[in-house]
């Protein structure tokens, strides 16, 4: 266990309908850390980032989250959702959207205050995103939208990042770009990121969360090719390349 983590997980089970979906889980993340959350469909990835954000509580065992409750640790948090709760189709800013991640810093009703509008031109141009603050969101790129998503994020002035699976929908330039951006951040926070993409992990990531109902934590040098197949099963697929690997199940795009 680390000294004084960012996260800490002890002996945590959760299920649902009897059944176990993380069972005696124990780890810990040191503050800093790029931490990448994988594994394969149904394993429990999205239960584990939903007690770690508390929107579950544990049935056995605690978690603490930047060494209090989860819950009291939100304010401290940005997180990026899988599926971005930003209608495209509504008129509204990728400076707008990224002011959105003051709510929790001003008053319920009434109008921003400059301080809120100076984080968001701020986390805009930490997100290299300045130049399209005042676009509409839905007429901005794929690779656009995410660095806006981010700002929106970061807006919180959090000191742990959550990102569900960032990178679904980008090609692999933007994608490239993404992490790079990623790799920045982390000098100032500890991130997560669940994804089903291990093709950046050797690049990019500290840590892997390996989650298969029991949750594993390696180092990302210890990751290798009966590691992954213990995690993703024999019916894993690595395709090498000059500079990476990627994974996948027979028959679908990612494990």
């Amino acid at each position: 266990m680390a000294d004084n983590p960012d996260i800490l997980v002890d002996r945590v089970t959760f299920g649902y309908d009897g059944r176990p979906a993380i069972e005696d889980a124990t780890f810990s993340v040191a503050p800093g850390d790029f931490v990448c959350v994988v594994g394969p469909n149904g394993g429990g990835k999205t239960t584990l980032v939903k007690l770690l954000l508390g929107l579950l509580r544990p049935q056995k065992g605690r978690v603490e989250v930047l060494g209090r409750d989860p819950v009291s640790a939100r304010s401290h948090i940005g997180y990026m959702p899988q599926q971005a709760m930003v209608d495209n189709r509504f008129p509204v800013t990728a400076f707008e959207v990224a002011l959105m991640g003051r709510l929790h810093r001003t008053r319920r009703f009434g109008p921003y205050s400059r301080a809120d509008k100076d984080a968001a031109d701020r986390v805009l141009g930490q997100v290299d995103a300045l130049g399209f603050r005042d676009e509409s969101f839905g007429a901005l790129s794929g690779g656009q939208r995410q660095r806006v998503l981010i700002a929106r994020a970061l807006a919180c002035e959090p000191r742990l990042l959550f990102l569900d699976e960032p990178t679904a929908s980008l090609d692999a330039a933007v994608e490239r770009e993404f992490y790079e951006l990623l790799r920045r951040l982390n000098e100032d926070m500890t991130i997560v990121v669940v994804s089903h993409d291990l093709s950046f992990v050797s690049r990019y990531v500290k840590t892997v969360l390996c989650v298969g109902r029991r949750v594993h934590i390696h180092r990302t040098a210890e990751l290798d090719d009966d590691l992954l197949h213990a995690v993703y099963g024999k019916d894993l697929q690595i395709v090498r390349h000059d500079d990476h690997e990627t994974c996948g199940n027979e028959g679908e795009g990612h494990a």
